[in-house]
């Protein structure tokens, strides 16, 4: 008669499984947050914005800058508002035909002048984004930003990056550091021969003069007399969408509706 014999005993690998070594790196949250991976995380902000723009076929953005503390019974924060729907509605933000959508209204998705420029563009039932910024006293988007086109960014940098990119306007509110950050990141960009054909509108010029004295940038040397021609000011909505078409905004043409286009054909 054959012995049935027991299997030996064996050194179970659970330890093995469960050691942070193991893990899938792009499943591993304790290696992916690493000071190594910095780069990667940098690279999926910018790709993940990228493909979401890419697949709402968004071609070109008005990117508005302003302060999130103004409120929404101030003058600035009505005319953020009109402009946001004049922009959607003549630039080509509705349209999305079949190249896409052009100039459409992109802010850093937070309150006051940003959410005003996004409520105008939603007031016109058209696409809007919002570049929101991750900060350690939590700034909600604001609802009216198109939700599947609303970002949460952890680097100021991509964030910016996002922002300028498709850019062919830019139009600033009145606003603080913030704002000053972003205004002389774009000019610098165009003063340096960076971008070009960007046209930059300074709404309130009783602001922006009291604020930064272009003059005396001048007298001193530090920029050339036709830098003063990289931004126009504005003092309503409409005003500053004629500021951007007097500076080469560009605002593709209407399709021919398909009556007329047979009418011509006969």
């Amino acid at each position: 008669m054959t012995r049935k014999t027991s299997p030996k005993p064996g050194r179970n690998s659970s330890k093995q499984i469960e050691s942070p070594s193991f893990r899938l790196p792009a499943l591993d949250s304790q290696f992916l947050l690493g000071d190594s991976m910095r780069g990667v995380r940098f690279l999926l902000e910018y790709a993940k914005a990228e493909e979401a723009l890419r697949s709402a076929r968004i071609r070109s953005t008005i990117v508005v800058f302003g302060s999130a503390r103004i409120d929404e019974r101030h003058r600035w924060y009505a005319e953020a508002r009109a402009f946001g729907r004049i922009a959607s509605e003549r630039g080509g933000a509705l349209d999305g035909g079949t190249d896409g959508h052009d100039n459409v209204i992109a802010t850093g998705g937070g309150p006051g002048a940003m959410e005003a420029a996004n409520r105008g563009a939603s007031d016109a039932h058209a696409l809007s984004i919002g570049f929101n910024i991750r900060l350690p006293k939590e700034q909600k988007p604001n609802p009216y930003s198109t939700p599947e086109l609303t970002f949460q960014f952890h680097y100021f940098a991509m964030r910016k990056m996002h922002l300028a990119m498709r850019a062919h306007g830019l139009v600033v509110f009145p606003g603080g550091f913030g704002t000053l950050d972003e205004l002389f990141e774009i000019l610098t960009l165009r003063q340096t021969g960076k971008v070009s054909g960007v046209p930059v509108v300074l709404f309130d010029r009783s602001y922006w003069t009291r604020l930064i004295n272009f003059d005396a940038l001048i007298d001193e040397g530090m920029i050339e007399q036709a830098d003063l021609e990289l931004f126009s000011f504005a003092e309503d909505a409409e005003q500053v969408w004629h500021q951007l078409i007097r500076g080469g905004l560009n605002v593709p043409k209407a399709p021919t509706p398909k009556s007329k286009r047979n009418s011509k054909q006969k």
